[in-house]
């Protein structure tokens, strides 16, 4: 006879059961699925205790970096809108022969920038006119830092302001009519160099240093990063 038909009698509570051996097959699958073992109802506190460890090792190496790439996606594109500002000033200057500037100042610690021609003082602009530096970027306030080492209008001090409190009072950069900076004071070349400092407005935020230099008399313009930009 095949195994699939074969018979049992069972005796159950005084009574007796007739059975085959696929019926008690299927008995002692649903008994194991209705009774799991130990092994089966989840972790130790050893593994727990061991996946958190990896989680946290984890996050200790990734969290530093993912701040440090955000921090230069935030300046990369601060400096960008910085640059973009100094050539629309540049471009209006020479298009409509007249001088044309870019002010710079912090106010309640938040960067921010207004094109204007230069027969309007920096001072004189009304405050909403004046445009977060990167708030079209997505870039919140206080999440970066503007520094200049102008002293006055196209003049330029010793080194990159570092004061907290130094831009509360704007600094301009300002195109004459040919896009050129008039008067203008670049520094003196460092020991050892023939170069000056240049017109220096700087982007920061933690150790990530970005900046847009106006080199030349005639407007020339180049970004540089972190040590350049003291």
């Amino acid at each position: 006879m095949h195994s699939a038909a074969l018979l049992m009698i069972k005796k159950v509570n005084n009574k007796y059961i007739l059975e085959t051996s696929k019926h008690r097959s299927l008995v002692k699958r649903l008994r194991y699925a209705s009774n799991p073992t130990h092994q089966d109802a989840g972790f130790s506190l050893v593994e727990l205790i061991a996946v958190i460890m990896m989680v946290g090792i984890l996050a200790a190496i990734a969290v530093p970096s993912w701040l440090a790439f955000v921090n230069r996606q935030r300046v990369n594109k601060a400096n960008d809108a910085v640059l973009t500002a100094l050539q629309e000033a540049q471009r209006e200057a020479k298009k409509k022969k007249l001088s044309y500037s870019v002010s710079f100042k912090v106010d309640n610690q938040i960067p921010k920038i207004v094109i204007h021609p230069d027969s309007e003082t920096a001072s004189s602009i009304a405050n909403n006119r004046w445009q977060p530096l990167g708030g079209d970027l997505g870039i919140q306030s206080r999440q970066i830092i503007l520094l200049t080492n102008l002293t006055s209008k196209n003049t330029v001090g010793t080194s990159v302001n570092s004061n907290p409190n130094y831009l509360n009072t704007p600094q301009t950069i300002t195109f004459d009519y040919m896009g050129t900076l008039a008067n203008a004071n670049l520094g003196t070349p460092p020991t050892g160099s023939t170069e000056t400092p240049g017109l220096k407005v700087v982007v920061a935020a933690s150790n990530v240093k970005r900046c847009v230099i106006v080199k030349t008399l005639l407007g020339t313009m180049l970004t540089e990063k972190d040590g350049n930009c003291n």
